[in-house]
């Protein structure tokens, strides 16, 4: 299929697609005339792919894990062993964004309360 069929096909915008593909994500097959062909598990691919981008991993991470996910009926299931390991750590870099936002929005709150009340 071609890039525009990929886009109707998951929602995702067709200059998104040629990033992913930049990024190493997706690698589809070029036409002689020089159009991308995308297989029938590139749907898939990409779907992975957002969800993924949902969870909070930036495109990097996902190429080194993606070849080691497998769909689930629960979801993405890891395949590879030291997969839960590297995913545990994105975890906590997570955990610790989290809890510097949360100073952050503590800080902002003790500025907003000092505030004079307004007439």
């Amino acid at each position: 299929m071609r890039i525009g069929e990929l886009s109707r096909r998951t929602g995702v915008h067709e200059r998104l697609l040629r990033y992913y593909e930049e990024q190493g994500l997706l690698c589809p097959r070029r036409c002689p005339s020089g159009y991308r062909e995308y297989a029938d598990d590139d749907v898939d691919a990409v779907r992975r792919i957002r969800s993924l981008l949902a969870a909070g991993l930036n495109t990097a991470t996902i190429g080194a894990i993606l070849p080691c996910l497998r769909d689930s009926a629960d979801g993405l299931a890891p395949t590879c062993p030291d997969l839960v390991a590297q995913l545990r750590r994105e975890r906590e870099r997570i955990a610790g964004s989290i809890d510097e936002l949360r100073a952050s929005l503590g800080a902002l709150d003790k500025v907003i309360a000092a505030a004079p009340p307004m007439a």
